[in-house]
């Protein structure tokens, strides 16, 4: 490009194109092989790598505590993604792996490996045809700083670390109520997952080392480790309660202001929008898309990127945005409870006086005066959130076709957990399913 003609205008195919055919992350992750292997022939490297077309596989590691459900996670992470699930048991287990015998001996007398002996296991499996073309689950490794350095140094870079997190009481009563089915090795607990049958209650039995002591002295040992493993992985590291149920814990950007401010500016479109704000009533798609084609063309939106919230709306204005050529390449649904809902929107209040608003559950008003003044938003009335949540579900379900590879994200817990969850859906995006 001529550097006399800047500010350089970049048109939004190329962009698109280096999206859509994973341009951006190709080049940063053949970068990081060559500067963690720096072969002496790097071309040759470069094309050995291309060929093995695993950059997108999973690379995830699960820590968490005792009885913190982290290898139920992994295993659902295993089936969910077609990957190879990696534990202690499974590599010490190796056949023909002198390493693999190594660590079983260790491991018969002492109960556990040495670090050097676990992390050559760990790169020695992951160098099997397996891991490297369906990519891998890590489930407790690493338990420590010493194994998290190590495997860094390996060049075993995952792209996701994810460790649990719950009180050490819930934790404690959770491994009070384990038992095991000696027949299948199935696990029950006695008051979360009780089986039916009663054959099978009968030869239930409690497994060794759930005590309360046993399980204090391993939760004060995790707690002591922990600390200074995840100061390894700043910027791969997402923490999740693992206080809730298993599923949520598995499950876990405007267009009604863009309009506005079409009409403010006094545009040719915001002369059109003018009398749909008046009347009270909803803009046709047609000149929506108008708006919203000349705003998504300006140069900071081709040179930053650009994020939508409300919109599409439905299939139709999906298709439109396909249609202006604008296709996001991040598409997260906020999934709350409609119970949530209906609390978070029929108790908002606003003062008349001041203009400050209030919720009458989670910012109730300071005294008995304002509260007897505050008035309800019309559309806050449950009947009429009852009727969007009804066409948003209509909706909704065909947005989700439309955007295969979109991410649910559990909208029902703090702003700053959500915001976390959306940061690294849009930073570190989930492997994908290996066919």
């Amino acid at each position: 490009m001529d550097a006399t003609s800047a500010p350089h205008r970049i048109p939004p195919e190329m962009p698109l194109y280096g999206e859509t055919n994973h341009i951006f992350e190709m080049m940063q992750n053949m970068l990081e092989q060559l500067l963690i292997h720096q072969p002496r022939d790097p071309v040759t490297f470069m094309i050995d790598h291309l060929q093995r077309d695993n950059d997108n596989v999973p690379r995830i590691v699960i820590l968490g505590p005792p009885a913190s459900g982290k290898t139920s996670i992994a295993m659902w992470l295993r089936k969910h993604l077609n990957s190879t699930l990696l534990t202690v048991e499974d590599l010490i287990v190796k056949e023909y792996s002198p390493l693999a015998a190594a660590a079983r001996k260790h491991y018969q007398k002492m109960k556990s490996v040495p670090s050097t002996l676990l992390i050559g296991l760990v790169e020695e499996r992951l160098n099997d045809e397996d891991c490297v073309q369906r990519g891998w689950i890590l489930d407790g490794i690493p338990e420590t700083r010493e194994q998290a350095l190590m495997i860094q140094t390996r060049g075993i870079i995952p792209r996701h670390v994810i460790v649990l997190s719950a009180p050490d009481m819930v934790l404690i009563e959770r491994n009070l109520g384990k038992r095991v089915d000696p027949l299948t090795g199935e696990i029950y607990h006695t008051t979360f997952d009780w089986p039916p049958a009663s054959e099978v209650q009968g030869r239930l039995v409690e497994p060794p080392g759930i005590s309360e002591l046993e399980t204090a002295q391993k939760l004060l040992e995790y707690h002591r480790n922990i600390v200074r493993v995840l100061p390894s992985f700043p910027k791969v590291l997402k923490v999740i309660s693992a206080d809730q149920p298993c599923v949520d814990v598995f499950y876990q950007v405007c267009c009604g202001q863009l309009l506005k401010e079409a009409v403010a500016e006094n545009s040719r479109y915001g002369r059109d929008l003018q009398p749909f704000f008046e009347k009270e009533i909803a803009v046709p798609d047609s000149i929506v898309g108008k708006v919203l084609g000349q705003r998504l063309g300006r140069r900071d939106c081709t040179q930053k990127g650009w994020v939508l919230h409300g919109f599409p709306r439905d299939l139709d204005q999906a298709h439109l945005l396909d249609h202006l050529g604008y296709k996001p390449n991040r598409v997260f649904f906020l999934n709350v409870p409609l119970d949530s809902i209906i609390e978070r929107l029929t108790l908002r209040r606003t003062d008349p006086v001041t203009g400050e608003r209030y919720h009458l559950m989670y910012k109730p008003p300071p005294t008995l005066e304002i509260q007897a003044r505050l008035l309800q938003n019309p559309k806050d009335a449950e009947e009429r959130v009852q009727l969007k949540m009804d066409l948003f579900y209509r909706n909704s379900a065909e947005l989700e076709k439309f955007y295969r590879q979109a991410v649910a994200v559990n909208g029902d817990q703090d702003p700053y957990t959500v915001f976390e969850h959306l940061e690294s859906g849009i930073i570190h995006p989930l492997p994908n399913k290996v066919l």
